[in-house]
């Protein structure tokens, strides 16, 4: 009896706090836990985490019965008979000096982990296992078995940035926690003997091994029956690996767009009540949830990834043929030694140097030195030995884009594709990037006229246009085909003329109401973009996001009123009170007719102008109204494509301006930008899940019968034009 006597001195003397204090209730009731923030889709699948440690707490109800099985076999097997501590199995151990095992029940267990243990000598160690009792004695007073079940589960570490049993099964196996097969959970419970030692990424057959103990237990506590154990034991594990980043999984540009912009300024204004601390993405759970349609992204990445793969492809092939590539033929050294000076001084690998102390001339030194590095390629990432100046300029021959959809009537995005790969490029070019669009401001200029009362079969001359400007210059933009235009000096209607994308009669329009005006409407369609006030900008010259242009296209699909794009319908804390829900502000910019008069003006452009390409090539034959742009030396294609439920735009282009084609036929926007328009719409449209619309754009009921919308009679005595476009920007 002595030893039993001893210990119930000790565990006396440590409940009265001789030894140190012990965790408060509070303490035990709140355990502090860091939890990742979820992202959810509109449609409530996991778009992504973000975390310090990978954890998502889940109820006893959420958890497999083969996980708990498991667990209470393996490693507690009186789990429900004892009140935290085992006195059955402790006196076992004790007399037989720790042969028979430890006598550690799950509760112990859960007490060493929400308090861990520090670097003990024996003595220390003795007094801190019996804290342990304790503590687990509290907890089975506190919490339910079940609860205590779910803390464990939810506390454990399974390695690899799996932290929890949500997060393991999800890692290691693709799955929910709560639908594992039964040789799924024996391996995870496996892993919490010692996930370091049982780590099946490393140690597969140690860890298969201890699948089969785990087993073994559960036959005989009678979870299991001696001939599925027979079965099962010699299965593989099957790990389906899918350890979580921020590089990896669906809406990456998005959620990096989210994180560093839109949730480090939310977090900024609002005070967690626990912490009185601003919220913290990394540990506090909050559940962030976006509008986002996870079908629609997943279509958008595919598109993006397949064009964007057979377009790199011709443009590495031309870039064979340039001497300065990927830079243009006629960019002097000076410009590219300029361009390539001030991309090393934006590198991590600059300023890191620079954080360390090295000058401007040693730092430039070791950029000239080869180094091992991974780099992306068509064919996947790829162990090469490249000079970092080098690396630098084989990143800028690949061509970069920016896809987004979104709902006119809502706001809501749908899709958002920043880029061509986010660990190697990790710039956005939907929200954060802006370039100049070219031909597609061009419907923002006709508005204005349809504004002030014209209507899309307006017929105007087709004749050079001068524009006076402020400095006394005369301003006198040529038409793309030049000389060669059949149409030049005759009568053509503004949906003609803007099907064909023709620019003098854009400078036409221009004339009549002014660069302020334009700038004026433009504002009102959220456009905050910087515009100067000179008659070029109707062709283009500005510098807007894909973002606030497929914003302020959606003003036509949405009969007239802008509708602030939008991402996130609310954010919850971890227990599921809402923080903040977000509504979209809106504006009435055009009446519903006027809308509707440039909808019928900017489908000439897929009916017979330079869209038609959705029809011929990618076969969408429904009513689809859009406009494409391409700037000077084909640096920029853009698409943007409107139907009357969803609206997208696209940009395509090099990193810096100087890399592009040669060629139009390869640079146009109808070339570059409008196959991923065509790609995504008709995966979109194939899914019947969706149940995506072709009907048609809704005709206003009191349309005046005096706006002219059937052009027809007009245009038929047109000579038909290539659907191509040409530089905007030429004189």
């Amino acid at each position: 009896m002595g030893p039993f006597l001893l210990i119930f001195l000790l565990v006396s003397l440590v409940a009265l706090g001789l030894f140190g204090s012990l965790p408060k209730v509070d303490e035990l009731l709140n355990p502090k836990n860091n939890l990742a923030t979820i992202v959810y889709s509109g449609d409530m699948k996991i778009l992504g985490k973000y975390y310090s440690e990978n954890r998502v707490n889940v109820d006893f109800n959420e958890l497999d019965k083969d996980v708990v099985n498991a667990l209470i076999a393996t490693e507690d097997a009186r789990f429900y008979e004892h009140s935290g501590v085992d006195a059955k199995a402790l006196g076992r151990s004790i007399l037989t000096g720790g042969g028979k095992g430890g006598g550690s029940t799950i509760t112990q267990q859960l007490a060493k982990m929400m308090f861990p243990r520090e670097q003990l000598s024996k003595p220390e160690l003795i007094i801190r296992k019996l804290k342990e009792w304790i503590i687990a004695a509290k907890l089975e007073k506190l919490y339910t078995k079940e609860e205590i079940l779910a803390l464990y589960l939810n506390k454990y570490d399974f390695l690899n940035l799996a932290v929890g049993i949500k997060s393991a099964a999800q890692i290691y196996f693709n799955r929910s926690q709560d639908s594992l097969k039964i040789e799924q959970a024996a391996m995870l419970v496996g892993m919490a003997k010692n996930s370091a030692f049982f780590n099946p990424i490393r140690f597969e057959e140690r860890t298969k091994q201890r699948r089969n103990v785990v087993l073994k237990q559960m036959v005989k506590y009678g979870y299991l029956t001696k001939e599925k154990y027979d079965s099962l034991k010699v299965l593989p594990l099957d790990l389906a690996f899918r350890p979580e980043n921020h590089n990896d999984g669906m809406a990456t540009y998005f959620r990096e767009y989210l994180r560093d912009n839109f949730l480090a300024t939310w977090c900024k204004k609002h005070i967690n009540p626990e912490t009185n601390e601003p919220y913290n993405i990394y540990r506090d759970g909050l559940k962030i949830y976006t509008t986002l349609d996870s079908r629609m992204q997943q279509y958008a990445e595919e598109a993006v990834y397949e064009h964007m793969h057979e377009l790199q492809k011709v443009f590495s092939k031309e870039c064979l043929n340039k001497r300065n590539a990927p830079f243009a033929w006629n960019v002097s050294k000076q410009e590219i030694d300029n361009i390539m000076t001030a991309s090393i001084k934006r590198s991590n690998r600059y300023h890191e140097l620079k954080a360390n102390g090295l000058s401007h001339d040693d730092i430039l030194k070791t950029f000239y030195k080869p180094a091992h590095m991974n780099v992306y390629s068509l064919r996947g990432e790829i162990d090469t030995i490249l000079t970092p100046y080098d690396s630098i300029k084989y990143y800028k021959s690949f061509l970069q884009t920016g896809f987004m959809a979104m709902e006119p009537q809502t706001g809501y995005v749908k899709a958002w594709v920043g880029g061509i790969n986010h660990k190697h490029f990790q710039y956005d070019h939907v929200k954060v990037s802006k370039r100049q669009v070219g031909s597609t401001f061009k419907p923002f200029v006709y508005a204005l006229a349809i504004e002030n009362g014209l209507s899309p079969c307006h017929r105007v001359p087709n004749v050079r246009t001068c524009i006076t400007t402020d400095t006394g210059v005369d301003w006198c933009p040529d038409n793309a085909d030049g000389p060669n235009d059949k149409n030049v000096g005759k009568m053509i209607t503004l949906k003609r003329a803007l099907a064909l994308s023709m620019n003098y009669v854009t400078a036409w329009v221009m004339k009549q109401y002014k660069p302020q005006a334009v700038i004026n409407l433009v504002r009102r369609l959220g456009i905050t973009a910087d515009i100067p006030e000179v008659p070029s900008i109707c062709l283009g010259t500005p510098d807007i996001s894909v973002f606030e242009m497929v914003a302020a296209n959606s003003t036509f699909a949405n009969k007239g009123t802008y509708i602030q794009p939008t991402f996130i319908t609310r954010i919850e804390d971890k227990n599921g009170k809402v923080l903040e829900e977000f509504i979209p502000n809106s504006d009435e910019v055009f009446s519903e007719e006027k809308a509707y008069a440039m909808i019928q003006l900017m489908r000439g452009v897929v009916d017979g102008g330079t869209g038609s390409r959705l029809r011929f090539k990618h076969k969408l034959f429904n009513q689809i109204a859009g406009k494409t742009g391409t700037t000077q030396n084909n640096a920029d294609g853009w698409f943007m494509g409107l139907t009357p439920d969803l609206v997208a735009g696209v940009w395509v282009g090099g990193e810096d301006r100087s890399i592009h084609f040669n060629s139009m036929a390869e640079g146009q926007g109808a070339t570059m930008a409008l196959p991923i328009w065509g790609r995504f719409f008709s995966k979109v449209y194939a899914d019947k899940q969706l149940n995506a619309s072709k009907a048609d754009f809704p005709r206003p009921k009191n349309l005046d019968p005096n706006l002219e919308m059937d052009c027809s009679k007009y245009d038929s005595e047109m000579p038909v034009e290539p659907a191509d476009e040409g530089n905007e920007f030429d004189n």
